[in-house]
């Protein structure tokens, strides 16, 4: 098992190098980056409207639902859009290769914490 203040202190400099965390990153980044894009300019299309184009934003659609009310709603359901298709992304994408890089770290044995770089066991001329 990893020991997680190992890699606080750089004993695992080997993980950012393995060809999966790449693959891992630069799948998550595929994803995110894009979908951050479109959400944030639909969401600011959505304030610039309600800012400058309030005749468009009060035109009425059904009954008293204006065109405001439903490009609000919209954003709610644009929301919850978002993460299930991030859900089902990560888990078919990013979930098998996070395990196959938590198995690879998991069977890589750690470097013990050079002396004098800090660690929980070391002592100071003070407390000794």
């Amino acid at each position: 098992m990893i020991d997680p203040a190992a890699s606080s202190r750089g004993d695992t400099p080997w993980i950012g190098d393995d060809p999966r965390f790449t693959e891992l990153r630069a799948a998550y980044r595929r994803f995110v980056f894009p979908v951050t894009a479109a959400f944030l300019l639909w969401f600011l299309a959505y304030v610039l409207c309600s800012a400058y184009a309030r005749g468009f934003m009060a035109t009425k659609v059904v009954g008293s639902v204006n065109v405001a009310l439903v490009f609000g709603l919209l954003q709610f359901v644009s929301t919850f859009g978002i993460a299930l298709a991030y859900g089902r992304f990560a888990a078919r994408r990013l979930d098998p290769l996070a395990e196959a890089l938590r198995s690879a770290a998991a069977s890589h044995p750690i470097a013990p914490a050079p002396v004098g770089h800090g660690g929980d066991q070391e002592l100071t001329e003070n407390q000794a």
